[in-house]
């Protein structure tokens, strides 16, 4: 039966709306006004209908690619103009690249997690992007304005918030083996990765400081690349979890990740979970697991983080925050 393309149209039209509301309001205010302009204008959604149906339609990646080429996102008119007259490029970046972001600061709400876990550690970053999460030992942090913990020599400080008695480590774990899994894993010594990465961080309030931290972490992880492995992490994670060192604390971890697989391969993955031997740290959207004991966060947009199922906080999605049970 032939697709509607007006039903095709409005369905597309709805999710932007949808971003604009719930995920740019607040966090991006040239963003929501890209998005909602998006959603009232036909031959921009004819262009992204263009593309395959999915991912690659995504507002993420759309605006990640204008912004990778160089264009504008100051105001909806300037947005449109210039997709409309540069979309052949705009495409070709869309369909190489993937919403794959890699926000560094997560790791300070990871850190008294893997803190309290008997090391050394050997870690697998499922998602990694460019794996600049797999280095929490290499990171200098700030818990409520605190001394920063960690190496001095660090280029890289993540502040963060808490609430609750959050179980503040005296020093990062020590990790003597670290890995990620991710469909296109990206090289934190290559320029063009690190300026996608860049480029899917939001304009907004803290845009430098952001940019400025991703690139001190790129620096980190491209002075000692970790194994980065290729493919469905379905498929892949139990052959690369075999190479951890036997002496060392298996922590399979990941951030953001579960939204893109569907309710069957959630349960899959869980399934999974429970075979690996070592733990399984989960800082995800609450949808992932929502039949999870207090699952859903009181503070909407926050990420639910669990160990080997049992939650134990709720943290900021950018890492800003940790509010401890």
């Amino acid at each position: 039966m032939p697709v509607d393309v007006s039903v095709e149209r409005e369905r597309l039209a709805e999710g932007y709306r949808r971003f604009a509301a719930s995920y740019a309001r607040g966090g991006s205010a040239d963003y929501e006004r890209i998005a909602s302009g998006v959603a009232r204008d036909e031959r921009v959604l004819d262009l992204v209908l263009s593309l395959p149906a999915g991912n690659k339609r995504q507002p993420n990646l759309l605006l990640g690619a204008v912004r990778y080429l160089g264009g504008p996102t100051g105001s909806w008119e300037g947005f449109r103009d210039w997709v409309v007259a540069h979309w052949g490029s705009v495409r070709q970046v869309v369909l190489a690249r993937m919403n794959q972001t890699n926000e560094v600061r997560r790791c300070a709400t990871l850190l008294p997690v893997l803190a309290r876990l008997d090391g050394p550690l050997a870690l697998i970053e499922v998602g990694a992007s460019a794996g600049l999460c797999l280095y929490p030992d290499r990171y200098r942090y700030s818990f409520d304005g605190a001394p920063p913990i960690g190496p001095k020599d660090s280029p890289v400080l993540l502040e963060c918030r808490t609430r609750g008695e959050v179980p503040v480590p005296e020093a990062p774990p020590r990790v003597v083996w670290r890995a990620g899994v991710d469909l296109n894993p990206l090289d934190a010594g290559e320029g063009s990765d690190v300026r996608w990465l860049e480029s899917l961080v939001w304009p907004g309030r803290n845009w430098r400081e952001r940019v400025e931290r991703l690139r001190a972490a790129a620096s980190v992880a491209a002075a000692d690349p970790a194994l980065l492995v290729s493919g469905d992490l379905l498929e892949v994670l139990p052959q690369v979890a075999a190479q951890a060192p036997a002496g060392a604390t298996l922590v399979v971890f990941h951030s953001a990740v579960l939204a893109y697989l569907s309710a069957a391969e959630r349960a899959r993955f869980e399934l999974l979970m429970g075979e690996l031997r070592g733990h399984w740290v989960s800082n995800e959207g609450w949808r992932a697991f929502p039949e999870w004991e207090h699952a859903r966060p009181s503070v909407e947009g926050d990420f639910t983080l669990a160990v080997d199922g049992r939650v134990v906080a709720y943290t900021g999605e950018h890492g800003q925050s940790l509010t401890w049970r």
